[in-house]
């Protein structure tokens, strides 16, 4: 017989080395569950952005189309916001830049940037505002607008132009020269005369009263609204010396063909 006790199994004990606990097994679910979710985020925004530039493309490609046949230049578009995705199924887009820095009109080189808020999808609807600059030199300028009344090129000084004119005064051609400060004011700009002197001329007359005639009448009114798509106005007008930038504005204004290449007047 063997003297080999029978092992005994105390209650709540467990015979043998105790296993060890699977740790680790809800990291393990947490991320077969945040994994799969990563990647579909990843790849909604790269076709997000895949579809973000074929819009641009495609927007750039339409205004580059529809732009008047005297004005040829690249435009440059960005599609501002969040997912443009999302933006296209509700309709509109928040924010779309135009940049055309190189732009030539009638030969005259100027650039424009164009920010446009509201966009429809559906390029055939109104855009909700459209704020735009143009910047102009003066020798660009001198191309394209024309003053009644002005003899010879205007002359960009610090916040005022300068242009030269002529009068009769007692059978006597008189030449003058007017320094005057452009007003926006939508369709037009107004040239409010703020000096004058005489440049040729007169002889020995006193020319003080045609001088302060010159200087005090009402500003000269120019219809720029000729120059632009029908619907767009200037609001604020900034000069510097040999240089021009023209700040224009427009509401419910729709990027087709017709109104690009439309005119306004006055």
């Amino acid at each position: 017989m063997s003297d080999a006790q029978p092992t005994e199994v105390l209650p709540g004990t467990y015979p043998g080395p105790i296993p060890p606990r699977r740790r680790g097994r809800g990291w393990r679910v947490l991320l077969w569950i945040a994994i799969p979710l990563v990647v579909l985020v990843v790849l909604f925004f790269v076709a997000d952005g895949v579809v973000r530039s074929i819009a641009e493309d495609r927007v750039a490609s339409e205004i580059e189309k529809n732009l008047p046949a005297n004005v040829t230049g690249d435009v440059s578009v960005h599609i501002g916001g969040a997912s443009v995705i999302q933006q296209y199924l509700s309709g509109s887009f928040d924010r779309v830049e135009l940049d055309a820095p190189e732009l030539m009109v009638q030969d005259a080189p100027l650039s424009a940037t164009i920010v446009a808020t509201g966009v429809p999808s559906d390029l055939t609807k109104p855009v909700s505002a459209v704020d735009g600059t143009l910047s102009i030199s003066q020798t660009s300028l001198n191309k394209l607008v024309s003053v009644p009344g002005v003899t010879g090129d205007l002359t960009l000084g610090k916040g005022i132009l300068s242009y030269n004119g002529s009068a009769n005064l007692l059978g006597l051609p008189i030449g003058y020269q007017v320094t005057v400060k452009p007003v926006a004011a939508g369709k037009t700009v107004l040239l409010q005369p703020v000096d004058a002197k005489v440049t040729t001329g007169g002889g020995a007359l006193d020319l003080s009263k045609l001088v302060a005639a010159i200087t005090q009448r009402g500003p000269i009114p120019v219809c720029v609204a000729q120059y632009l798509p029908e619907g767009v106005g200037v609001n604020q007008i900034d000069i510097v010396p040999g240089h021009a930038t023209v700040h224009l504005d427009a509401k419910n204004m729709v990027l087709d063909q017709a109104t690009l290449r439309s005119k306004g007047s006055c």
